[in-house]
């Protein structure tokens, strides 16, 4: 499209290939995250709901099998556990992933209301969880810890990286200020990561049962 006062080309990245869109979105482009947002995650080119869904899930799986790499390097858990013996102490991490995220979302709606107050556009919450779960996808590289041993703190580079992206995505999908964005995103993890903390103890007794 073309803008009708300029008569300029309103989104250049509608020419670009899939590897720019990639390149500038891991430089955390505000351009990308808008031509996402707005010409190609739309409802109207996309099933919403069931994109929301399987990116929650994915979400969910990512953030669980990185909480379990936590645990087993700082021996939290042991190595010689039987397979159902695994499944279980995954579904346990599981339950409380997904309530330390209910926690995430109830900050980050609260944070979102006092920005879309402050700010010009109106904004959806549907539309800011996609935007953050969109954002989030520097969590695949996750996958790679199953193949090669790294150490913990490239977890926590990981993390920095994923509250980056979600600053910048909410910042477009809100039109507020980067401050006030990642003030937002910042509750939101610091609320999560002190629930899973708290849900932590149990965890740790939990993987020191003899499982033999």
């Amino acid at each position: 499209m073309k803008c009708e006062k300029c008569k300029k080309v309103a989104d250049g990245y509608i020419e670009c290939e899939n590897m720019i869109l990639v390149i500038d979105l891991i430089l955390h482009k505000e351009k990308v995250y808008r031509h996402l947002f707005y010409n190609m995650f739309t409802r109207e080119i996309l099933n919403f709901e069931v994109w929301l869904w399987k990116l929650a899930f994915s979400f969910l799986i990512l953030d669980t099998y990185k909480i379990f790499v936590l645990s087993r390097i700082g021996d939290g858990l042991k190595s010689s556990m039987s397979i159902a013996s695994l499944i279980s102490c995954y579904g346990k991490l599981l339950m409380d992933v997904c309530f330390g995220n209910l926690m995430f979302l109830m900050m980050l709606f609260f944070g979102i209301r006092v920005l879309t107050k402050a700010s010009v556009g109106s904004t959806s919450f549907k539309d800011a969880v996609l935007a953050i779960l969109v954002s989030s996808y520097f969590k695949i590289f996750l996958v790679g810890t199953m193949i090669w041993e790294f150490p913990s703190s490239v977890l926590y580079i990981n993390d920095i990286v994923v509250l980056s992206s979600n600053t910048v995505a909410l910042k477009v999908i809100t039109e507020s200020s980067m401050p006030k964005c990642l003030a937002v995103c910042l509750s939101a993890y610091a609320v999560k990561f002190l629930v899973m903390e708290m849900l932590n103890g149990s965890l740790l007794i939990f993987g020191g049962i003899d499982w033999a």
